[in-house]
């Protein structure tokens, strides 16, 4: 399959996309996930759901911590994680040593996020974009590549740094 890839100067077409990408949230995200796991297949990515599975009430931090995990162990490359605001998420997500949860309602962010700060979670609120821009946010993360510049690696030691501290 192929995707469109957005980097730093811009947006680059036809170039192959294979990932492996977990997707969670909570009830206020389920219909939304449904829908972002069919685009993220429409790209050719391996999709793990790690649920939930309806629109039961549950609580998004034990979606937070699966995603999490998921990318953790390896079994993800990267993840989205869906709840209401994606406010709490996010803040749950970032709690697990390892995990750059960023909460994104533009393309802009969604890109350079990966791209500068290496995000390895995408975070949206179900109740705050709709489905067109949870889309459009979707494709340009699991288009975006971590640039490796020089700059962003020396940032992003500084946040490993401060995050294997503790404090």
């Amino acid at each position: 399959m192929r995707a469109i890839v957005y980097t730093n100067v811009g947006q680059v077409t036809n170039l192959p996309h294979i990932m492996r990408t977990v997707i969670g949230s909570d009830h206020a995200g389920f219909d939304l996930k449904t829908l972002l796991a069919k685009v993220l297949r429409g790209l050719g990515d391996e999709v793990v759901d790690v649920g939930t599975n309806s629109t039961d009430p549950v609580d998004y931090p034990d979606f937070a911590e699966a995603v999490g995990k998921a990318v953790l162990d390896g079994r993800a490359d990267r993840g989205v994680l869906i709840c209401g605001s994606g406010i709490g998420a996010s803040v749950a997500a970032n709690k697990m040593k390892g995990i750059r949860a960023g909460l994104c309602h533009d393309t802009y962010s969604a890109h350079q996020g990966v791209e500068h700060d290496d995000m390895n979670v995408l975070v949206l609120g179900a109740r705050v974009i709709g489905p067109a821009m949870a889309e459009e946010l979707v494709r340009a993360f699991a288009g975006a590549k971590f640039t490796n510049e020089e700059r962003h690696l020396r940032r992003l030691n500084k946040v490993k740094a401060i995050e294997a501290r503790g404090i």
